[in-house]
């Protein structure tokens, strides 16, 4: 199977402050990739690199196994640090802002509604919908784009088990509707439960990359040993 997209010694610093060290990470298509590690560990700086937000200090970002362009981002949908909607409109509103600035046809807001469940939320506004709710609007507006690769920043933050319950199994879908998922998360039973494959991120550095085999208590061992190992 090919990766959707990779790195290739990845470093990204601010001023003086290595955030990211020779990173290399490989997201294989139709794949939910698992990016663990604790607050503070650079995860979000990677996640804003591979959208380009942040431009690389070395290293290589392939998109599609050729050099990454920023016409790349028309297959990418991402919600990084939080979904990024205005309070004062309803979902369909915020959706179809979008959709006016992508040049998007507006029959794709009812379709991205119907795949976070939240068709039927009316003229409720965005401010008065629940955390659960706030989240699923900002996957909808990732979706908009039909991206082939989506990119969600710690997407169960805050929720109740409920929440995170329905939130897993609308991303554990996409796969199969074939898009490939990279989900960053501090919480060890989210990744171990949902993710295909597992990246561990401790001060800036990659300590692990390989199949999740679901094993909660494996995966534990695995980032505790990374994190001792990277404090000697």
């Amino acid at each position: 199977m090919k990766n959707i997209i990779e790195t290739k010694q990845l470093t990204k610093a601010f001023k003086h402050e290595t955030i990211l060290e020779n990173v290399s990470i490989h997201v294989q298509e139709h794949t939910i990739y698992g990016l663990l590690g604790p607050n503070g560990a650079g995860k979000s700086t990677l996640l804003k690199l591979l959208t380009g937000v942040f431009k690389a200090n070395a290293g290589q970002i392939y998109y599609q196994e050729a050099p990454w362009q920023s016409k790349n981002l028309k297959e990418i949908g991402a919600m990084i640090e939080g979904p990024a909607i205005y309070p004062n409109l309803t979902a369909r509103e915020n959706l179809k802002v979008l959709a006016t600035l992508l040049n998007i046809h507006p029959d794709k807001i009812e379709q991205v509604l119907q795949t976070v469940d939240l068709k039927n939320t009316g003229n409720k506004i965005a401010r008065h919908f629940s955390l659960g709710m706030k989240q699923r609007l900002g996957i909808a507006m990732a979706l908009l784009n039909d991206p082939k690769l989506l990119i969600l920043d710690e997407p169960t933050n805050g929720l109740d088990p409920l929440g995170i319950q329905e939130l897993r199994e609308l991303i554990r879908s996409f796969p199969d509707q074939g898009i490939s998922v990279i989900l960053s998360s501090h919480i060890l039973s989210e990744v171990q439960q949902i993710a295909d494959t597992v990246g561990i991120l401790h001060n800036g550095q990659l300590g692990y990359e390989d199949k999740n085999d679901k094993q909660e208590a494996h995966l534990e061992k695995l980032f505790m040993d990374i994190v001792k190992r990277e404090g000697e």
